[in-house]
């Protein structure tokens, strides 16, 4: 159990992040331990193979791969310094991992396990030069694994954040913190973590922290201590449903509606964008802003921004169409 010091003032300044970051190093341990993360399955079977042909998954060459161990191992905080906001900047983000002084980077290095294998031994030796290595790895990691279904991971990221919010609206802080997944509670003045191999610090009043939403941290949670700002990366609401083939639609509401509507609420089972309804129901962006637009009319959708993102979501009224149509 790690307890993170967490007062009123640091409660205060809690923040959401998301993080292309994250989502390689997460990534990287599903595809350590795929059986632990059995949903995304569909997803190591597609990349494993081009990550194996670029050779990122080399178990003595890939830099990347050694740095991130099957859970419940230790993972080094500098690989996931804290995301600055809700719109992801993987430049940026590997700009600021090249930046890690040389000394936080062997200090976390001495934190890993058993002997240290050669390229781990050379970042040690050279962390400025092993870092660019490791920033390149990251790139071509990315390019490769998630680049290709971005839109999806970013669209269920975007979802989990606007419901957080209201969840926040609702019931303050402690309904959000409470329901952020099993192993985290708030009680008191703490947060506690049931989570092993993490030295996250307590909280200063002022220090806050950063709660990244993840696709790929699924089932557990992770908790990091990069700088002064703890980390909390917790899974996504949705993520069961990520890799799921196109959404059909309720008969009886497709007869009312037409299929195309009634395809379009069943898949606003959480706030979506356009791109990702398009991918999930098989109609075109341009015919899904149209049905939206009637839906909006109707009464039956509502659509509010969320960062860059246009997301829609059902009313109560079409909560109840769908549901009596099941």
């Amino acid at each position: 159990m790690v307890a993170i010091g967490l007062s009123a003032g640091a409660v205060a300044r809690v923040r959401f992040a998301m993080s292309g970051l994250w989502e390689v190093v997460a990534g990287v341990r599903v595809l350590r331990d795929p059986g632990r993360h059995a949903i995304h399955l569909p997803w190591a079977g597609r990349v494993r193979p081009r990550l194996a042909e670029a050779g990122l998954l080399d178990p003595e060459a890939g830099l990347l791969w050694q740095l991130v161990p099957p859970a419940p191992g230790y993972l080094p905080d500098f690989l996931t310094p804290p995301p600055a906001g809700l719109d992801p900047d993987l430049a940026e983000e590997l700009a600021t991992l090249r930046a890690t002084p040389p000394e936080a980077v062997r200090a976390q290095l001495d934190l890993l396990p058993g002997p240290r294998p050669a390229a781990l031994g050379a970042l040690y030796a050279d962390p400025v030069t092993g870092l660019a290595r490791l920033a390149t790895e990251v790139e071509a990691y990315w390019r490769l694994a998630v680049a290709p279904d971005w839109p999806r991971i970013r669209a269920v990221l975007d979802a989990d954040v606007f419901h957080r919010a209201r969840r926040m609206a609702a019931d303050g802080a402690a309904g959000l913190l409470n329901d952020l997944h099993e192993r985290v509670r708030w009680e008191g003045d703490a947060l506690l973590v049931s989570q092993r191999h993490c030295t996250a610090p307590d909280v200063p009043v002022g220090g806050g922290l950063v709660l990244v939403p993840s696709v790929f941290v699924w089932p557990s949670v992770l908790s990091i201590s990069a700088g002064d700002v703890p980390q909390l990366a917790y899974p996504a609401r949705g993520v069961g449903t990520i890799w799921e083939t196109p959404v059909g639609a309720p008969d009886a509401l497709g007869a009312v509606l037409g299929r195309g509507r009634a395809r379009l609420l069943a898949a606003l089972d959480a706030p979506r964008s356009t791109t990702e309804l398009s991918r999930r129901t098989g109609l075109s962006p341009a015919g899904v802003s149209q049905h939206l637009t009637a839906l909006r009319a109707a009464g039956l959708v509502v659509t509010r921004r969320q960062g860059r993102s246009m997301l829609s979501s059902r009313t109560a009224v079409a909560d109840a169409l769908v549901v009596a149509s099941t």
